[in-house]
């Protein structure tokens, strides 16, 4: 077997045939054995394997149905729509298919108080998620028109040069598409009129939506010989992220804005750090005030998104002077769920005493127990100790998440696997893992191809064991499971 079965969607060369085409037809020959069609396997590695996926923005003022748009488009009703102010959401990035092309959402709904002017807020807002964006949909109400706002929100979108489908919504049926005409005014293009709450036109929308975006993200991460990684230095406000930043500077390089809610560039730093060249992505870009504080976390995980999605490698930082929150949960999950290589960094250690540090333990063991993966540096932003241990431990994560497990070696190791450790039987049936293969890296991403449903209890035990066996320290592993048809389940 070879490890050169790719998806031309992956992001990766589809080079099969480098090795000649009699090793793929014998992965096609197993599978056709299992009972699986051929089709539906080139499928699974296609799906399994189809690296960063391009991410839309879904922007605009409150009260346009940006959430409900959101939940049109996923298919499901996962994004809050109530409109309570203060509202901060666990999550703002949702994974979406369309016509068989899959792509990620950015919701930026949700938050109404007006704590700094609806004008700032809704710029915010938009700004962070156009950062993380290859194309843009932007919300208007078409009932009401073109608002002061929505003009705001166009200058930002000018400027940033990104793709725009322009959704004209709350448009319930014809009698309602002469008000979607009107929005020809703000220059961006022919309105899409769409009633999010009903669906209709949303169709037409994200036709629109897929020629807007690329078909992988237009990012490249490294791919110039010796180019420099891209890092992003993420955590709670005031955990020491622009301080970290500034001391592997060695200057005073982060300008930390003092109110959330206010925009300015991104920028990226470049440093130099154990040798190399590496690019940090800033997110020290918001402090919490008390009567900001829930709007004040909701732009901090747009602004985290955001950062994430730049970035090659997250290195979250978290203050072990402090408990464990559940917002460092959240930006772990964050990190994790975007496949991005992770290093644990626990900031302010040379500050605790050993009660402090015997908590933190038990703390690391039940709120972070799902990332033992991650590497973890212990560290002083503010003295510079053992900084010199962040660069291995960024390497590392980096060397996982590049990691491909041959096809031929995989297999062996599965059916060693299943043999000593099968899947349990459930209603008198004990389903299988026959054979898979790697489908793509960055994170490593698997396709295994199975007799019958495998519970998640037994995929999390495969994984513990792939990382057992393969390494895969600091990366995230995404597992796919292909069950085969029940016509393929007649063949002995």
């Amino acid at each position: 077997m070879n490890d050169h079965i790719h998806s031309a969607g992956s992001g990766e060369e589809h080079d099969h045939g480098a090795l000649g085409d009699a090793e793929y037809e014998a992965f096609m020959e197993l599978a056709a054995e299992e009972g699986f069609d051929v089709e539906d396997v080139e499928g699974a590695i296609e799906a399994a394997g189809h690296g960063p996926l391009p991410v839309l923005a879904v922007v605009g003022r409150p009260n346009v149905g940006k959430s409900t748009l959101v939940n049109r488009i996923i298919g499901r009703r996962e994004a809050v729509v109530e409109d309570r102010p203060g509202v901060t959401r666990d999550r703002v990035t949702y994974e979406a298919e369309w016509a068989g092309r899959r792509f990620k959402v950015v919701d930026t709904g949700g938050w109404e108080q007006d704590v700094l002017g609806i004008d700032a807020s809704v710029a915010a807002q938009a700004e962070y998620a156009i950062e993380a964006a290859d194309a843009v949909v932007f919300v208007v109400d078409a009932k009401v028109g073109a608002t002061d706002t929505d003009e705001a929100v166009v200058r930002l979108l000018r400027k940033a040069g990104k793709p725009v489908v322009l959704c004209a919504n709350k448009v319930d049926g014809p009698s309602g598409e002469a008000d979607a005409s009107y929005l020809w005014s703000l220059g961006l293009g022919e309105p899409h009129p769409v009633s999010a709450l009903h669906g209709r036109g949303t169709g037409d929308m994200l036709d629109q939506v897929l020629e807007a975006l690329p078909e992988a993200p237009q990012q490249t991460f490294g791919t110039s010989v010796g180019g420099p990684r891209r890092i992003a230095l993420i955590g709670r406000p005031n955990v020491g992220k622009s301080s970290l930043l500034n001391k592997v500077a060695g200057e005073e390089r982060v300008v930390v804005n003092e109110l959330a809610g206010t925009t300015r560039d991104p920028v990226d730093e470049r440093i130099e750090l154990g040798g190399k060249s590496w690019t940090f992505v800033d997110t020290a870009g918001i402090r919490k005030r008390v009567h900001l504080q829930q709007g004040a976390d909701y732009y901090a995980s747009l602004r985290t998104a955001a950062a994430v999605e730049k970035a090659e490698v997250a290195v979250v930082l978290i203050d072990a002077a402090d408990p464990i929150s559940v917002q460092d949960q959240r930006i772990v999950t964050m990190a994790v769920e975007a496949g991005r290589a992770l290093v644990l960094a626990y900031n302010k250690w040379d500050t605790l005493d050993e009660e402090r540090r015997y908590y933190l333990e038990r703390e690391i063991e039940t709120e972070l127990g799902q990332v033992t993966w991650a590497p973890r540096v212990n560290i002083s932003a503010q003295t510079g100790r053992h900084m010199e241990k962040l660069v291995p431990a960024i390497e590392t994560a980096l060397a996982g998440w590049e990691t491909r497990v041959p096809t031929g070696r995989l297999n062996a190791f599965l059916g060693e696997l299943v043999a000593a450790h099968p899947h349990p039987v459930r209603g008198g049936k004990q389903p299988r893992i026959l054979f898979g293969t790697q489908a793509g890296t960055r994170p490593p991403r698997f396709v295994f191809f199975a007799s019958g449903f495998i519970e998640a209890g037994y995929r999390r035990f495969i994984e513990r064991r792939l990382r057992e066996e393969f390494g895969f320290e600091g990366t995230p592993i995404h597992i796919s499971v292909r069950v085969r048809e029940k016509r393929g389940a007649k063949k002995k």
